[in-house]
């Protein structure tokens, strides 16, 4: 794997805290495009699959081939009541268990992003993979938020 993943992986760690940036609870919530989750719900949701994909990462790296559960993010979404939690902390959360999971990373040897773990949904995916799917997830769904964002007219 190239390990500069591990550095785009660690650079994302602020990014939900900066996508939030000068908006209200009122914009947060907001739905500028019906049938979309909200900025909060997106925000959370990084939240709660950043911390399951690191699990996931630090159960490769140091379990022999683990199960790795998937989990319904829709569920998630609409039953955890994330309409109701700190946004702020929820991005604090996020940053710093990005930083510290990276230490984790840039500390193992090479041959320790080619261990797999067996999804219950995807089959077999290695460390190095997971890791880049990571980054693509965030990625992804900045995407929304700036589109949201520019909806609110409060651009990025």
């Amino acid at each position: 794997m190239d390990r500069s993943r591990i550095e785009q992986f660690a650079a994302g760690a602020g990014v939900p805290g900066q996508a939030i940036a000068g908006l209200t609870k009122d914009d947060l919530n907001a739905r500028p495009i019906p049938g979309t989750w909200s900025i909060q719900q997106i925000i959370i949701h990084l939240m709660d699959s950043d911390l399951i994909g690191t699990d996931r990462m630090k159960r490769i790296a140091a379990e022999e081939n683990p199960t790795l559960i998937g989990y319904n993010e829709t569920a998630f979404a609409n039953k955890l009541f994330p309409e109701r939690l700190d946004p702020v902390l929820a991005c604090e959360v996020f940053e710093k268990n990005r930083l510290l999971t990276a230490e984790i990373l840039r500390a193992l040897r090479d041959e320790a992003f080619e261990r797999t773990g067996t999804h219950s949904e995807d089959g077999a995916v290695s460390l190095g993979v997971m890791i880049k799917k990571y980054i693509e997830h965030l990625d992804h769904h900045m995407t929304f938020i700036r589109k949201k964002r520019e909806l609110l007219g409060k651009p990025l």
